[in-house]
């Protein structure tokens, strides 16, 4: 066992599950935070809307309640709150509501942030092969995982297979031809 999960464990004997208390909160009464370092790119963004229309919210926005200003202050999903209110007008939203101090809602919110982990280039490589296999083409795994067709090409070319090409129409200037002396 490694020596920071037998840290974890003796510290944190008991884990709390707050996601049980999720509750419907006027979208209006819901703030973005001032330290939140995280953007995400239009692209990015789209695709999480398409997410949240194909699965709908999976994941309740994280709150904190500033009683002095009678508004809840997101420490985790800002983007999922404004693909919300933008994309779909919603009017409430489930959150969760959590009771913590500045210093651990800026804590909270990097390691949400920091904990979604990044995209290995050969397993997108060979989801797209997949996909390909199982019929779909360039236009719907580029709508589907929110991706530019060059990146499904960049993707279709590091995992080097020309079948995953086959699904392109190319013009007779590529065919072999015999060349006459």
């Amino acid at each position: 066992m490694s020596k920071v999960k037998e840290k974890l464990q003796k510290k944190y004997k008991k884990i709390e599950f707050p996601c049980l208390n999720t509750k419907l909160i006027p979208i209006s009464k819901i703030v973005a935070n001032s330290y939140n370092p995280n953007k995400v790119a239009d692209v990015e963004l789209e695709l999480l809307a398409v997410s949240i229309g194909e699965d709908g919210l999976t994941l309740p926005i994280v709150t904190y309640y500033n009683s002095e200003n009678n508004v809840y202050e997101i420490i985790d999903g800002f983007h999922r709150y404004t693909i919300l209110k933008d994309f779909y007008n919603m009017s409430e939203i489930p959150c969760v509501v959590l009771d913590k101090d500045i210093k651990q809602r800026v804590a909270s919110t990097i390691r949400h942030n920091r904990a979604r982990g990044k995209h290995q280039v050969e397993l997108m490589g060979d989801i797209v092969k997949d996909l390909i296999t199982k019929g779909w083409d360039d236009t719907q795994i580029a709508v589907e995982l929110g991706m530019t067709k060059e990146e499904i090409i960049r993707l279709k070319i590091s995992i080097g297979l020309p079948e995953i090409f086959s699904n392109k129409e190319y013009s007779m200037s590529w065919e072999n031809q015999e060349v006459t002396k």
